[in-house]
């Protein structure tokens, strides 16, 4: 396996957030869970908090893992969690994205994700409830 990468579906006030990819081409504009690569040494729960951190610039808890693996291009896996935000009402910011939005369940299944991030809608969906 070529590495993990982990996503967070931050659930907040019954809501989704969801990040507009700004690179690389083949999939800007498209949207996705936030999130990165599992580094060495670390946790995949480290690795989520670490890149809500840098991505995000807020704090999460993170919770239950949801869905199975999905392979990814060059042999990598996505496993995503669901996740909360330590201070509720925290304003996440697009470092690394072109922009952030919050969804809810009756608007999952229109977003323009990303095909990993897409086979994970009927999860999202009951995670909103």
């Amino acid at each position: 396996m070529d590495g993990v990468i982990v996503g967070a579906a931050i659930v907040d006030d019954g809501k989704l957030l969801v990040g507009q990819r700004a690179y690389p081409d083949d999939v800007a504009g498209l949207w996705e869970l936030p999130g990165g690569r599992v580094e060495p040494g670390e946790s995949e729960t480290e690795a989520l908090v670490r890149e809500c951190h840098e991505e995000l610039g807020v704090d999460v808890t993170v919770g239950v893992r949801i869905g199975g693996d999905i392979a990814l291009r060059g042999g990598a896996v996505l496993r995503v969690y669901a996740a909360a935000l330590v201070d509720s009402g925290a304003t996440p910011q697009a470092a690394e994205h072109k922009a952030l939005q919050w969804v809810g369940a009756d608007e999952v299944a229109a977003v323009d994700w990303l095909p990993a991030d897409r086979a994970l809608i009927p999860e999202l969906e009951e995670l909103l409830g």
